[in-house]
């Protein structure tokens, strides 16, 4: 008997036959022997539903009525899906965030889960039953529910797994797991068998949309195995675990892509101590979250400096800019909602020089102008134009030949194969 957290994404659910689909599997994994807890996200498209009602009805939506009204979708889902359990001969019990345990912090639209309180969890699953957490929401200390960002409920079924020691966490999505880029694409892409935490946490912040990035975080820290299957087959799919020394470790183990950022260039900022700290402080207290930043050579005593940002992030930016802007006296800023970050992500890279020459003659022979590098010990992302997109990402994924063999390297342990 093992002990097994299931979670099943928007498209899985997305009618009512496909929750009877999502129910027969859960009952299958009860009847093979198994304790199940299931996590679930809202039906299709109804986040973006709701999302679009609310700014039907108020340009600027106080976010804890967003997080009130987006905590909904959830609750649909899995009262639907324990009914069709029930209708299955088996015992079910729905239970939203809070009732489930998870706490997080206040921060509204995109909380963090501080602790898992799993007792009513476990006691469901002592009596038999088939437990069915709504994804992506919780409560904060203040009794308040939070929302825990795009993609969330990744991050719920990963701290239920944790709360309760579950042997694995199963995250069923619309794909067989996790590509060498996006099979959209690039149609000759290959599927992982196996991906490093280190590795997919590059690749999750660098635009790859199977898994949150909160999600492996938690994973990485607590120890949890990710298994990424497809909702609407049996084979298996990509694993997410720690690297094991002695491991072959390819030198690129993927092309990522994000189009969801936008760059903001402040220009003419005093060139003194204290003036970056003040920049990207004020962002922080509007709660923006900041990816790559470059600074220009400073000139008559005034520089600029360039960030970029997520979109979902942009308004709360706009704010905080125009605020540092006034106080530090910067000439003017301007926002660039037209680019895309592409990624190589590969732990081999950490041994073997000449990667960044070889992405950047790629570009170069397609044809695209790089705008900002931003570099890790195993990934490079370069900020593009957006209409070159596509193109970069098939250049890249030829150049390096993901999609015929992996380029993989012999690691010995102590020779970057172990745990960091």
């Amino acid at each position: 008997m093992a002990l097994i957290v299931q979670k099943f994404g928007g498209t899985s659910v997305a009618d009512a036959e496909r929750i009877r689909k999502v129910a027969r599997r859960l009952c299958a994994a009860r009847e093979a022997g198994n304790d199940v807890v299931a996590v679930v996200s809202a039906m299709g498209d109804v986040t973006d539903e709701l999302l679009a009602l609310a700014r039907q009805v108020s340009q600027s939506p106080p976010e804890r009525e967003m997080d009130m009204l987006l905590a909904t979708g959830e609750q649909v889902t899995i009262a639907l899906l324990a009914m069709a359990i029930h209708s299955s001969g088996h015992e079910a019990i729905s239970l939203t965030g809070p009732q489930a345990g998870i706490l997080s912090d206040a921060s509204h639209t995109k909380a963090r889960i501080q602790e898992v309180r799993a007792d009513r969890v476990r006691e469901a699953l002592a009596e038999g039953r088939i437990v069915i957490v709504a994804g992506f929401q919780a409560i904060s200390d203040e009794g308040e529910i939070t929302t825990l960002g795009r993609g969330g409920s990744d991050t719920t079924a990963v701290a239920i797994a944790s709360g309760i020691e579950a042997d694995v966490c199963e995250i069923y999505t619309d794909v067989d797991g996790v590509y060498t880029a996006d099979p959209r694409v690039v149609p000759t892409a290959r599927k992982i068998d196996v991906v490093s935490y280190e590795e997919m946490l590059e690749m999750a912040a660098s635009g790859a949309r199977v898994l949150q990035l909160r999600s492996v975080e938690f994973a990485r820290n607590h120890g949890v195995v990710i298994h990424v299957r497809s909702s609407f087959n049996d084979e298996p799919g990509t694993v997410v675990e720690e690297a094991q020394p002695g491991m072959e470790q390819a030198i690129i183990s993927g092309v990522t892509h994000d189009t969801s950022e936008a760059k903001i260039t402040i220009r003419d900022l005093p060139d003194r101590p204290g003036v970056a700290a003040e920049v990207f402080g004020t962002l922080a207290e509007h709660n923006v979250n900041v990816d790559m930043i470059i600074q220009n050579v400073s000139e008559g005593g005034r520089s600029d400096i360039s960030f970029t940002t997520p979109e979902e992030d942009l308004a709360r930016a706009r704010r905080a800019v125009a605020e540092v802007v006034e106080e530090l006296g910067a000439r003017e800023w301007s926002v660039d909602e037209s680019i895309a970050k592409v990624s190589l992500v590969g732990a081999g890279m950490k041994t073997h020089p000449g990667v960044a020459a070889g992405m950047f003659r790629a570009l170069a022979d397609a044809g695209v102008n790089l705008d900002m590098i931003s570099t890790s010990a195993i990934r490079i992302s370069c900020v593009i134009d957006s209409a070159d997109v596509e193109k970069a990402v098939r250049a890249l994924h030829a150049h390096f030949g993901l999609d015929a063999s992996a380029v993989t390297a012999e690691v010995s342990p102590g020779c970057g194969g172990g745990e960091e």
